[in-house]
């Protein structure tokens, strides 16, 4: 077996799938199915269309019809009314199993952009959604997070890597050689930092960590071969320079200073504030319960309120981000996201578009996600109720499909 193979094997072992038959492509074809009698919630205008027949095929949606019967052959769910929307978008994740992406999956989410994985496992994971080996969400992998030198893991799957990136100082060299080590192992996107980190009690979220010059080097980098950059940035100085080291967008985001926003609405730079995982730190339990980070979440949570509220002013386009491993400890998810923009001062419409039409837009999908339309892929979630007039009904998920795919069927319970 080739090195490659070896590395791919492992990262399937890692995972706790068995290996992929050598060949094998993509996923084995579907039944089609006929959704009735759905309330279609239209993400980008919040109109409505009731009593709307929606047929899938081949992992897309091939036909919306109002009042059409369910066609020849399919699989048919009748959803007597309930509210069928676009699957929702977490653009910042730290999936690391098969068992976590099905978590995220009955949530809601029907694509999932990786903020960091060891070993590839993101890489592997997209592969097993592709090729049909779990139903999951779409992920988008970013591989290793660019913060200098790579950690031993990655030599011990991919030993090919140059030896001068083991614990090495984040010269630009370096940091164009671990993008290059991402890139040659296929990632979607690429990860950097700012700033610091604000979930360990021994960093400062407010310290930057990378220069412009630094962090332009890395997208002029993944820019060889098109991949775009997110920045992991807190404080002002760090946040400002990767800005305008033109990434495409910022995650977190906390001190903002009016500069960076302002630039970031004139060259269109998206902002993933992951609200939801700050409320997680300043409280006991979930992703992180540490004194010290309670203590520094409950000083972060306002400040991120008030610069969502500015990015939201000038214009600047907001993405949903749950910024979980969706473990067994995680209770932060993208529906709690959705309603902790709308206590900021989204509107409900805007921060759906959040998950969904925005988020594709950022994600340059926006041709293929985010929206119920005739050629998208078949991401759906059905409700209960109206997610622009209750919008915590998206907590409770009744029908989550990936690609064409069942991944949580809940709507009828009842016995005969």
């Amino acid at each position: 077996m080739g090195r490659r193979v070896v590395a791919w094997v492992s990262v399937l072992g890692a995972l706790g799938v068995a290996a992929l038959p050598l060949g094998a492509q993509r996923a084995p074809a579907q039944a089609p199915v006929s959704l009735l009698n759905a309330t279609l919630v239209n993400v980008r205008d919040g109109s409505l269309q009731r009593n709307m027949t929606v047929h899938l095929r081949e992992g897309r949606i091939a036909a919306l019809e109002a009042g059409a019967p369910a066609a020849a052959g399919a699989t048919v769910f009748d959803l007597r009314g309930r509210h069928l929307l676009p699957g929702l978008i977490d653009a910042h994740v730290h999936v690391a199993n098969a068992r976590a992406l099905r978590t995220a999956l009955e949530s809601g989410v029907t694509t999932v952009r990786s903020a960091g994985a060891q070993m590839w496992v993101d890489v592997g994971l997209r592969e097993m959604v592709r090729q049909g080996l779990v139903i999951g969400p779409d992920v988008l992998a970013t591989g290793y997070h660019v913060r200098g030198g790579l950690g031993e893991d990655a030599f011990l799957v991919d030993p090919s890597l140059p030896a001068a990136l083991f614990g090495a100082p984040p010269s630009v060299d370096v940091l164009r050689q671990v993008v290059r080590a991402n890139l040659a192992h296929g990632v979607d996107w690429i990860k950097t930092s700012g700033t610091e980190r604000a979930g360990l009690p021994d960093t400062d979220p407010r310290k930057q960590v990378f220069t412009e010059a630094e962090i332009r080097a890395i997208v002029a980098e993944a820019a060889t071969k098109q991949v775009p950059v997110m920045a992991h940035a807190h404080g002002a100085e760090g946040a400002l320079a990767a800005v305008k080291a033109g990434v495409r967008s910022i995650e977190h985001g906390t001190y903002l200073p009016d500069e960076a926003l302002d630039l970031m609405a004139s060259q269109g730079t998206y902002f993933v504030p992951t609200i939801d995982i700050v409320h997680d730190l300043a409280e006991v339990g979930g992703d992180y319960d540490h004194r010290d980070l309670q203590l520094r979440g409950g000083h972060m949570l306002p400040r991120l309120r008030e610069t969502i509220l500015r990015a939201q002013a000038r214009g600047v386009k907001i993405v949903t981000g749950a910024d979980t491993g969706y473990g067994p400890a995680s209770v932060a998810r993208v529906s709690t996201e959705i309603l902790r923009l709308i206590d900021v001062g989204l509107t409900p419409l805007a921060a759906l578009q959040a998950a969904t039409a925005t988020a594709a837009e950022m994600l340059r999908l926006e041709r293929q996600i985010g929206a119920v339309e005739s050629g998208f892929e078949a991401d759906l979630l059905v409700v209960e109720r109206n997610p622009l007039e209750e919008p915590s009904t998206l907590r409770d998920p009744l029908l989550v499909i990936s690609n064409g795919r069942i991944g949580l069927d809940r709507l009828n319970f009842g016995r005969q």
